[in-house]
């Protein structure tokens, strides 16, 4: 049994919010500037967009939002300062089988590796599961992603599909993971967390 007085948004250093059309082109447009992030965040192509590019995604986002009803996406922000930090995501909800894609990241290189990565994940998976009720999640992890690859399969995501040298980066070609949760898994580990 899920409880109440859980906090859907809010984790212990980090919460969910909307996205803001003023303050957020700008950071983002920063983050498609950095390599590191984008190989981490994408993988499809990459290139660095202008805020002003940002904010016309962020009106696809929220018209996609709107009228598919498969995508749900939150940013991250610090609890301390309301800034933002990340991108969370639930996408590609097949509401006839229960299945949906999850997808996030974490923007300035000096905020990963501080353990947002694992409270923004803990929040989507609670919402996923407890809100969405979908019946399971996939997350699609690039094999050079070692970070990603450590934080799903401690949430207990399971190794899938693994597709030899799908992706091609920098001249080399890697590995495609796709991970797999069950709600019922998800509800086991949370149950025993009390």
């Amino acid at each position: 049994m899920l409880d109440i007085q859980t906090q859907l948004f809010e984790a212990q250093n980090v919460r969910f919010g909307p996205i803001d059309h003023e303050a957020h082109p700008e950071i983002e447009s920063k983050w498609t500037h950095d390599a590191e992030f984008m190989r981490l965040y994408e993988l499809k192509p990459v290139r660095p967009l202008s805020a002003a590019m940002v904010k016309k995604q962020y009106e696809s986002i929220e018209k996609e939002m709107e009228e598919d009803k498969n995508l749900f996406y939150f940013t991250i922000r610090a609890r301390e300062d309301d800034r933002l930090i990340g991108k969370a995501l639930v996408e590609w909800v097949d509401w006839t089988n229960g299945n949906g894609f999850l997808r996030l990241g974490i923007g300035n290189a000096e905020d990963r590796r501080k353990g947002y990565g694992a409270q923004a994940l803990s929040m989507l998976l609670r919402y996923a599961f407890g809100e969405l009720n979908l019946y399971r999640v996939t997350a699609v992890v690039p094999a050079y992603n070692e970070g990603a690859l450590k934080l799903f399969a401690k949430f207990g995501f399971m190794e899938e599909i693994r597709r030899r040298q799908a992706l091609n980066r920098d001249g080399q070609f890697w590995d495609l993971v796709s991970f797999g949760l069950l709600n019922a898994e998800w509800r086991d580990q949370h149950n025993g967390r009390g």
